[in-house]
């Protein structure tokens, strides 16, 4: 039997009314957002008597709340001890997800999820269903906690056995970094980010390897936890992302080492193990972290294009990571290589690619190249700064990576605003936060016969 419209609209198109998970994650994002900046607006959460500004306070809040890192304002100088506790609970909320997060509240005190937050979590955690949403979300924090335990251990008796930190002190420095690692957050307690420890293997590799752990993807991680010596029980999307997250970081480490050895603002001055070193822990960091144990700045424009593909491309999904995610990025390859060889359809691991996923693919593509291109160019119109460094900056802000060659806190307010704007849209993802903005869904009632252009 047809379907049949409801009174008053068209025969061609029905009206979808029903509240959107994606909806409620834009508004929950936004809402936590605001909130983390009028927390940092308090006297109390600034140093100095002149307090944060609107655009500082803004800026902050929703770069820590969408684990980006770029920051306007020194964030151990800057702001206090409170100001600090904010900015790490807004980093803890981003990563596990103002949804999960919300409903790990609702299942400590009611024990239960309702529909509603069952579907706004799992459209958060990108889950295909609602079954078993409460053991998922549940796993997300048990597993986010544990990882962020050991590496905060690790570098809490590293702060207080090699650097001499108090051990209240080495508490606070290795939790704050462990859980700005893992979330890919990118923010620190020193001045120049990881740069003091550019020749401290111990603190590079935990900060380095709870970033990857974090930008793998949280479907990822319980999957291997459960299956972990059983490869052909893995997805798809688990078998994209292992194969691709360490041939990403090797070819990053490649490029960047290889481009900066002999640089001497970078890695020019260091040992050969030392920049061998430092280039794997800024190519994990360029996916998608933010911190920084060389000067970005000083760094070569040649390895900053590298760099915005890698921020571009960004981690795993469902993850703490940003980018368009690497099994986006895989899509678009598979698909071009299908197209180059004439086959019929799209494989993948043995598997058929659906052509709903060819859309998404580029329809997440073409939404995230227009959006830095168009930010990038309305900031090249505000400020006198070339184009490599705003670019780097643009995708950077995007792909909520947080590196910076040190021109964020010089922008006009109004570029500031922009960044802001690319950060949160950056975390939701396109698709996500273009529909939370729409105002209602359509739903197309029929085919329109089929032509096709001239392509190429």
């Amino acid at each position: 039997m047809p379907r049949v419209p409801p009174l008053g609209l068209t025969p061609s198109r029905a009206v979808d009314r029903r509240p959107r998970p994606a909806r409620t994650v834009f508004l929950a994002f936004a809402a936590c957002g605001l909130l983390g900046t009028l927390l940092l607006l308090l006297p109390s959460a600034s140093t100095g008597a002149r307090g944060a500004t609107l655009v500082e306070a803004l800026f902050t809040a929703v770069s820590a709340l969408c684990v980006t890192g770029l920051i306007v304002v020194d964030t151990p100088v800057f702001w206090t001890t409170f100001g600090q506790v904010v900015i790490l609970v807004l980093i803890q909320i981003g990563g596990f997800g103002v949804m999960t997060f919300a409903s790990v509240i609702g299942i400590a005190v009611i024990r239960k999820l309702s529909l509603r937050s069952k579907l706004t979590a799992a459209a958060e955690v990108k889950s295909f269903g609602i079954e078993d949403v409460r053991t998922l979300v549940l796993s997300v924090v048990r597993i986010s906690l544990m990882i962020e335990a050991v590496a905060a251990v690790i570098l809490t008796l590293r702060f207080a056995l090699a650097y001499g930190e108090t051990w209240g002190d080495a508490v606070w420095l290795g939790v704050f970094h462990a859980v700005s690692s893992f979330n890919n957050a990118g923010f620190a307690l020193y001045s120049d980010s990881l740069m003091s420890f550019s020749d401290d293997p111990v603190i590079l590799l935990t900060a380095s390897g709870a970033t990857v752990l974090g930008g793998v993807g949280f479907p990822v991680l319980m999957q291997l936890k459960k299956h972990l010596g059983t490869v052909r029980l893995w997805s798809m999307n688990t078998r994209i992302v292992v194969a691709a997250t360490p041939l990403l970081l090797a070819l990053g480490t490649l490029y960047i080492t290889a481009l900066e050895w002999s640089n001497p603002e970078t890695l020019g001055g260091m040992p050969p193990h030392l920049r061998i070193l430092n280039g794997f822990a800024m190519s994990a960091q360029t996916r998608t972290a933010g911190f920084n144990t060389v000067d970005t700045g000083a760094m070569d424009p040649a390895t900053w294009v590298g760099m915005d593909l890698l921020m571009f491309i960004g981690g795993g999904p469902a993850g703490t990571a940003g980018g368009i995610k690497v099994t986006t990025f895989a899509v678009l390859f598979f698909l071009m290589l299908g197209e180059l060889r004439g086959a019929g359809a799209v494989t993948v691991f043995g598997k058929r690619l659906s052509r709903a996923v060819h859309r998404q693919a580029i329809t997440v593509i073409v939404l995230a190249a227009g959006l830095i291109v168009a930010a990038t160019i309305v900031i090249m119109l505000l400020t006198d700064l070339s184009l490599d460094v705003i670019l780097f900056e643009v995708v950077s802000a995007f792909a909520t990576v947080g590196l910076s060659t040190g021109i964020t806190a010089d922008l006009p307010a109004s570029a500031q605003l922009i960044l802001i704007v690319l950060m949160f849209i950056g975390r939701l993802g396109p698709i996500t936060a273009a529909t939370g903005l729409a105002l209602r869904q359509r739903t197309l009632l029929y085919d329109l016969p089929k032509e096709r252009p001239i392509i190429g």
